[in-house]
Parts: structure tokens; sequence; C-alpha cells
């Protein structure tokens, strides 16, 4: 795209993974494309990774991204500290940064600091990047789905987009981008909702789209939007709270006195579920409180088994196989989980009726935040022309059925689930252009 220099481009930072797109001089959406271990791909995982190294005698922190991130950190040539799902932490409140050899940096740094390494790797094949920008943004940041939680993580995600670079902002709805893509397929209008179901959040909207929208003849009205911080990253915690906890102690008890038995406490596991949280579990008082309880335990080897998941850090390895599982049971009734912990191997089958079941709770909420679109919009399942889902989890079957039984499965329409929004985001940013 050299010759043909964009004025501006679309930014999907995701909690898993990270897209960019232009739009060229000829108006076609042009996905930057980034080399990695299995290939090129158009998507950039959305993981940090800093070491500190010398240079010329004075330690400095050094900073790597996506594919790059996880080869260095799995490669344990040198110490280094591996992040993921850093959206996931913007409308949190409590979490003020963290501090890396010394040195203290808060969530826009950190996430600021990705983003550069994303376009840094864009630019290879898209060319120089240009410094308006249109970002992609949840509709709810976090279950408390209020105006003051989601301005205080849009202020914070503003601030880290603008720590990358770029000098004019704006932000859209990650759903409404996806429609902006979906929308280059049609030659009719059509009144659609959309479902946009990332690591972190599924969002809806509702509106119309086709020719008249897109070449500026009618006028668009999005007539609503929705959305719970519940997608991807919460059916992984119920995999790993009913098939890795419970092998590493979850649920067994110790001996407390000689005629009385206790659970082994529960709250060290709660940070084997999600990502974000395991770093919580390297700490001297999570330590200190397998070391006191192993001895006393009715099933040591399985504190040895958390003790060693620690101590190797095998976090990164955990949640591949969790993702490895969820996926192969999007294509297979039944399929089978694996994970070496060192003293305990996970190894069993896993029916997809059984991961439905441990999910029923999310399928549900999700399932709400729809009907209460479609209850605030006024608009009924039968006027929806399409449905079109995107997003990793817009493959998961029981996700998908969801739509079927309030819209009719002949009314499910996908394509580009890793790069819709991205690509809508683009187009967006090329019309206000």
């Amino acid at each position: 795209m050299s010759g043909n220099r964009p004025s501006a481009v679309g930014l999907d930072f995701g909690t898993s993974n990270s897209a960019v797109t232009c739009v060229d001089a000829a108006g076609a959406a042009q996905l930057a494309r980034f080399s990695g271990p299995s290939g090129v791909t158009d998507t950039f995982p959305s993981v940090l990774h800093f070491e500190r190294e010398l240079e010329n005698g004075v330690p400095v922190l050094r900073a790597y991204a996506g594919a790059t991130a996880i080869e260095r950190y799995l490669s344990h040539d040198s110490p280094g500290r591996l992040m993921r799902s850093l959206k996931a932490y913007l409308a949190d409140r409590s979490f003020d940064g963290t501090s890396l050899y010394g040195r203290r940096l808060t969530l826009a740094d950190l996430i600021g600091a990705f983003l550069r390494k994303l376009l840094e790797a864009a630019a290879v094949t898209l060319g120089p990047i240009p410094s308006r920008v249109v970002a992609g943004r949840p509709v709810n940041f976090s279950n408390e789905r209020t105006e003051a939680a989601n301005e205080f993580a849009l202020a914070q995600l503003h601030t880290a987009v603008q720590a990358a670079g770029f000098e004019d902002i704006a932000f859209e709805f990650e759903p409404v981008a996806a429609a902006y893509s979906y929308e280059q397929t049609l030659q009719r209008d059509e009144l659609i909702l959309v479902g946009d179901f990332g690591g972190g959040t599924s969002d809806f909207s509702i509106l119309p789209v086709g020719p008249g929208m897109r070449d500026g003849a009618g006028k668009r009205e999005i007539l609503g939007n929705d959305g719970v911080a519940i997608a991807g990253d919460a059916f992984d915690r119920q995999i790993v709270r009913h098939l890795v906890a419970p092998a590493l102690g979850f649920g067994t008890e110790y001996q407390a006195a000689p005629d009385k038995r206790l659970p082994i406490p529960n709250w060290p596991y709660a940070g084997l579920e999600q990502w974000h949280s395991l770093s919580l579990l390297n700490r001297p008082m999570v330590e200190q409180l397998l070391e006191r309880l192993r001895p006393l335990a009715l099933d040591p080897a399985k504190v040895d088994a958390f003790a060693y998941f620690i101590e190797a850090d095998l976090g990164f390895q955990l949640h591949e196989s969790v993702k490895a599982l969820k996926i192969a049971l999007s294509h297979a009734p039944v399929a089978t989980f694996e994970f070496n912990c060192g003293p305990a191997i996970i190894r069993r089958n896993v029916a997809r009726a059984e991961f439905e079941g441990w999910i029923r709770a999310e399928l549900a909420a999700i399932g709400a935040s729809v009907d209460r679109l479609l209850t605030a919009t006024g608009v009924r399942s039968g006027e929806i022309d399409h449905v079109f889902l995107t997003g990793g989890s817009a493959f998961v079957p029981a996700v998908r059925q969801l739509f079927a039984d309030r819209f009719g499965a002949q009314k499910i329409a996908g394509g580009g689930e890793f790069t819709s929004v991205a690509t809508g985001l683009a187009l967006r940013a090329a019309r206000e252009a």
C-alpha cells in the first residue's frame, strides 16, 4: 500500500487477539499480515512480554509482543514477565498498574507498549500508519454495565491509544463495526442483529445495513446496543474449574486436628481460572499456604502438583490446552483434554453436552443480553433479516443455538470471525475521512 497511503486506520485491540486494517485509495480494506511460527496470519496475539536486558552494561526494560512475546517466554533463555488479557483490566478501578524490575507501569503504559509493537508489525505490510484511527470498544467493559464504569474504562483506553502515537482518535462499538464489514456483501438493505464474541465481552447491536446506508443514500440509525462482560474467557474459566483445579487439590481436605477435617481453601484456585489473575499465584502467601497444608493434606500429591504448576509457571500451557479443548468441542461431540503438570497428568474425554452444562449460567447471561436489547428497541425477532455472528466464541455450538432458537437457523450468518471488526472500523474511518 506504499503508493496509496491511507488517511485512517481501523484498530481492533482484543482481549485475546488484535487486528489492524487500512482502506486503500480504491476503497478496498487491507488487513495487516503478521508472520509467526505457524505462518502468516491476519491477527496478532494480544500478548506482551517484558525482559530486563543489558545495553552497554546498563539494564533496560525491553518489550516484546505477539508471537515473538510467546516465543521469548517459552524459550526461557532469560527471565521475563508475560502478560495477556490486558483489556480485561480496563474497567478495574483496583488495578493501578504493576511493578517491573523496579519500574512502575500503569495499565495505559502496558497497553500503549503493546499497541506500539502491534503497529510496528502492521506497518510491514500496510506501510506507514496514519495518525488518525477509529478503534473498537465493547458496549459494556464490565458486568457493572454503568455509564461511570464505561467512561472510566474508555478514558484508560483512550490514553493507551494516544500513547501508541495516534493524534485523532474515535471509538466505535465493536458489533457496529462488524456490521459495516458484513454490509459489504449485501445487494439489498437489511435489518440485522450483530453478535460479537471476544475473549472478554459479548456485544450486540441492531441496525440497518446495505447499499442504501453504504452509499450514503439512506440514514443509518443504530437502534440499540447491549453487552455483557462474559465470553470466551468465561468459558475457559469453567473448563479450568471442572477439569484442572480438582486435579491440583481443589475440593480436597486436610487434617486440621486429630478429629477435625477442613476443606483446603478455595481462594488460591481462583487464580487458575483467568490468565490475568495467574500472577497472583506466584506470591509468598500462596507458597506458605501450600507448604503448611502439604503434610496435612489428605491428598498431598495434588497439593504437590499445584505447587509444581506455580513453580514451573505453566499458566500459558494450561490456557493453550483449555483453548484446544474448546475449539475441538466446536467441531466434535466429544474431545480429549490433556495437560501435563509434572506430578499430575490430566487426560480426560469431555462431551460437548458436559461442557455446555458447565457454561449454562454464562449462556443464560448472554441470552438475557440479547432479550434485553430486543425489548429496549421494540424490535421483534421476525423483523430481523439476518443475525451476523463474529468473534472466536461464535463457533461454539451452544452460542449459535441461542440465536437459532430466537431467530431461526436460516437467519444465522458469519464470515471473517476474527477480522470483521477491524475491517469495519477501517471502513468507517475511510468514510469519515
